[in-house]
């Protein structure tokens, strides 16, 4: 696995904090956050179900630039 990190939360303490990553050989993004509570879950809930292999977790608006540069990051690979 080539797992490239972008960054964590800027406003961090530095310990478990929200990550952005890009596995460029899965061609993946990877994204470490906050596990969703029960309210959000349901919320996501509406739209369908959320199979036992997935999860919702929670990213600060703050790390957009870390999520841009792994997007930017993943079309100058052409990962697909």
């Amino acid at each position: 696995m080539a797992l490239i990190s972008f960054g964590k939360d800027p406003e961090t303490n530095g310990d478990h904090c929200p990550t952005v990553f890009l596995d460029d050989e899965r061609q993946e993004f990877v994204f470490q956050g906050w596990q969703a509570d029960e309210d959000l879950r349901a919320e996501c809930l509406k739209t369908g179900p959320i199979p036992d292999t997935e999860a919702v977790v929670r990213l600060p608006v703050r790390m957009a630039q870390q999520i841009r540069e792994a997007l930017d990051a993943a079309e100058r690979a052409d990962v697909r």
